[in-house]
């Protein structure tokens, strides 16, 4: 009978990387940062005032609460849930050209200024969140 996957040792130490990663200063202040992030998005055309804007209001809801859906998981099971970082980053990048890509004219300077600014934040949030798991080399 062959042993279970669960308990290969390659896991194992995988696992226990991701648990050190996701539970230094480091990983915690991203995990936050990513999480006010997604909120901030999901709640700025009403911060921002750009809330008759439907589309992009809408846009901006549903892509702030899917990056602060991510950014809980990835802090609840980040050995399990690190590779979704780079969904977080393609919403960042989404966030960056959404004021030119939706319906109707949106591109107001606020709209653009906010977008731009959290979906750079939320790239650099995500590419952090993927540099976290990746193995460190001793030399």
């Amino acid at each position: 009978m062959s042993p279970v996957i669960d308990q290969h040792p390659d896991l194992v130490a995988l696992r226990a990387q991701s648990e050190r990663a996701a539970a230094t200063p480091t990983g915690q202040a991203v995990e936050c940062l990513s999480l006010l992030t997604g909120l901030y998005l999901a709640a700025s055309p009403w911060i921002v005032g750009f809330n008759g804007l439907t589309t992009l209001a809408v846009n901006n809801l549903i892509a702030g609460l899917a990056f602060a859906y991510l950014a809980m998981g990835l802090g609840n099971a980040y050995e399990r849930t690190h590779g979704m970082s780079w969904a977080a980053a393609g919403i960042g990048v989404w966030t960056i050209i959404a004021p030119g890509m939706v319906a109707g004219d949106v591109s107001t300077t606020s709209t653009i200024v906010s977008n731009v600014l959290t979906g750079i934040v939320a790239v650099l949030l995500a590419l952090a969140t993927a540099g976290m798991g990746a193995p460190r080399r001793r030399i």
